[in-house]
């Protein structure tokens, strides 16, 4: 009977880990922090997204290596494990988590590294309709704006959704696998439950951001609340002409959080970018977003990139653009063009929960992301 059973124990198909999300935030005290988060497919294959940014795909084999790094197993419980899902030896198997242990490591710890070119790794395009999820939400709270600000195109929006139920859309975008939200607006910081909200994320797993004027957290106080709840970055809506702006932006510099720095280009400051982004290196920018609702301006974005990258900025392309009339997308969801990644590599959400593939796009209606299955808003 013994022998029956080897036999019959070899042509058994190999039955993978269970399908789910995983994450692993590294401790805060490192020179480096990062967060992993790997979801297991229905075949045994995985998506392994590094700090939200980089996402790799991995076989099986690589996936439940992923998957005891992610648990802490040591390397003796991985291998073995893994030597008896997929019946090697414990040997090959324990090199095999060691080998990705160290990748991981090393891409971890290393900025700017290529996972394709120097590690091996199979990169997933993040626009990648294969995606089962998206890797980003982005969460409108409010059409609300700041006193200085013009009115916001709210007329969709007939109510704002309350704390509760923001807490049940990140719940379920949690458990739907997507490890990334970011909280914009409108002005996300008129929302008195944003430190709750942000919480509630960090409960979850979920990496946090935040797009703002930042005016209100020139207040060390308001700012503390949101960085020691959990905010992981924060895009920094710069108005080049307010004294008041460039303050806040000093500040938060000078805390120990991510800081993108995003510039409008109009009529008002095309003529000085060259200065603004100086000024911008000067006070320690290293990351950059810029855009510009103006189609005469489109041409100079390629000259502003170039000089942003001499000043050792690095240009972001594909993050959240404030909905205002100061800051509006029309340029770019123009001629009913919907960007790279919409709906796929991101979402976004209306105060009311209503899901569109990017901001600007209230055509293109996906479901409701309070009341809707998530299924039914995927595959609309």
């Amino acid at each position: 009977m013994n022998i029956l059973n080897r036999i019959s124990e070899l042509f058994t198909k190999v039955q993978p880990l269970p399908e789910g999300t995983h994450h692993l935030q590294a401790a805060p005290e490192r020179e480096k922090p990062y967060r992993l988060h790997l979801r297991l497919l229905k075949d045994g294959t995985g998506i392994l997204i590094v700090n939200a940014s980089t996402v790799l795909h991995l076989n099986p084999n690589a996936a439940e290596c992923a998957y005891h790094f992610i648990k802490g197993s040591s390397p003796n419980e991985a291998a073995k494990q893994i030597a008896a899902r997929y019946r090697v030896s414990k040997e090959a198997a324990l090199k095999d988590f060691t080998d990705f242990a160290d990748r991981i490591q090393t891409l971890v710890e290393t900025p700017d590294l290529d996972p394709v070119s120097y590690l091996d790794f199979e990169r997933v395009a993040p626009h990648s309709a294969s995606l089962p999820a998206p890797l980003r939400l982005d969460c409108a709270l409010t059409y609300r704006l700041s006193d200085h600000s013009d009115a916001a195109p709210a007329q969709r929006v007939r109510r704002e959704l309350t704390t509760e139920e923001w807490q049940t859309i990140l719940d379920k975008a949690w458990n739907a696998g997507i490890p990334h939200v970011t909280f914009t607006g409108g002005e996300a910081t008129l929302r008195d439950d944003l430190p709750q909200l942000i919480a509630r994320a960090e409960a979850n797993g979920q990496i946090c951001g935040l797009l703002t004027d930042g005016l209100k957290l020139a207040d060390e106080t308001y700012r503390a609340s949101l960085l020691q709840t959990g905010l992981d970055h924060i895009l920094f809506l710069l108005q080049p002409g307010a004294a008041k702006s460039w303050d806040a932006l000093g500040a938060l510099l000078r805390e120990d959080i991510f800081v993108t720095a995003h510039l409008t280009v109009n009529a008002e400051n095309a003529g000085q970018a060259d200065g603004i982004l100086e000024r911008l290196a000067n006070i320690g920018v290293q990351s950059l977003s810029v855009t510009t609702a103006d189609k005469s301006f489109a041409s100079s974005l390629p000259t502003i990139h170039n000089r942003a990258a001499e000043l050792g900025m690095t240009v972001k392309s594909d993050l959240p653009v404030p909905y205002s009339a100061e800051n509006p997308v029309a340029y770019e969801t123009a001629e009913d063009e919907t960007p790279d990644g919409a709906g796929r590599a991101w979402m976004y959400v209306e105060p009311d929960g209503d899901v569109l593939p990017a901001q600007g796009m209230k055509d293109r209606v996906l479901g409701n992301f309070l009341n809707d299955e998530w299924e039914t808003i995927r595959r609309a």
